[in-house]
């Protein structure tokens, strides 16, 4: 009797053993099947962007195409029209050659954002910090952190350090007012691109919100509208709709550090930058630029 019911008890083992080892291998066939399968949507969803922009190409050199043969038909008209087809075919090779290989989607972005906004909060928390940030000129402006850094002040009541001083992690002066961290923005690597789409930077503070909000939509589409407003005693406003990396409030957030550079840059006086959500219906935040030279 004894050998029956270890006999079945062993059976009953095996049975079980046999089952979590076809459990397990279904699960990893699974798991290979949804890795395959996610491959698969990430090239298709990569050769769909290309094709998309390969089409645009093949039409702006179409129109080209058109307006040339219209230049030889229409010999009036020739002038507006070759130059016409030479736009066109022009536009056409660079956007077929320039087609990006490679695309990064908001979500990655912003999940890659959230870790440095999480470090930001709990050095601010941990150092017992007053949590106002100022955006300061410091350094070479032809560095990759466009001559800016972020300075948190350890006290409310505090006054900025000098350009050199701002360079390094910790701000540790014989001063305490002028005490805090300084940190590379976010924002910096955004200008430096900005430049390069613009060619040239407004120096005037309105000229130059108009520039950041429209490279904001239509240059890095990072948020759908992005409306600014200055008046004269040193305050520029941006109003955000629709933005691509999550809740603008939070710290040396890519929109608004991009906004406070620019900023800086294009005044060269320190900014102090405040972000909140709106509290009517027409933005969802609403990013505050304030420009002093002394606190």
């Amino acid at each position: 009797m004894s050998n029956q019911f270890a006999s079945s008890t062993t059976n009953d083992d095996d049975r079980r053993a046999a089952s979590d080892d076809a459990s397990v291998a279904d699960l990893t066939a699974r798991l290979e099947l949804l890795a395959e399968e996610n491959e698969r949507l990430r090239d298709e969803y990569r050769r769909a962007r290309q094709t998309s922009y390969r089409r645009t190409a093949l039409g702006m050199a179409g129109i080209g195409a058109l307006a040339g043969l219209g230049g030889l038909l229409f010999p009036s008209s020739q002038t507006v029209l070759f130059a016409l087809a030479g736009t066109g075919l022009f536009a056409g090779v660079l956007t077929y050659f320039l087609t990006p290989e490679q695309f990064v989607s908001a979500s990655v972005g912003e999940r890659t954002y959230a870790a440095h906004a999480a470090t930001g909060a709990e050095l601010v928390e941990t150092l017992g910090l007053s949590g106002t940030s100022v955006y300061l000129p410091a350094g070479n402006a032809a560095d990759e952190n466009a001559g800016v850094r972020l300075f948190v002040p350890q006290h409310r009541e505090y006054d900025l350090p000098d350009g050199d001083d701002a360079t390094t992690l910790f701000v540790v002066t014989d001063d305490e007012r002028k005490r805090g961290v300084a940190v590379p923005p976010t924002g910096a690597g955004l200008f430096h691109e900005f430049e390069g789409m613009v060619g040239g930077t407004a120096d005037r503070p309105r000229e130059l919100a108009n520039q950041l909000a429209d490279a904001l939509v239509e240059g890095f589409e990072l948020v759908e509208s992005a409306t600014p407003d200055v008046d004269e005693d040193g305050r520029v406003t941006v109003a955000i709709t629709g933005s691509r990396y999550g809740e603008v409030d939070r710290f040396d957030h890519p929109i608004a550090s991009f906004v406070a550079v620019g900023l800086v840059r294009g005044t060269d006086r320190p900014v102090t930058l405040e972000s909140a959500e709106s509290d009517d219906d027409r933005s969802d935040y609403l990013v505050t630029c304030r420009f002093d030279d002394e606190e």
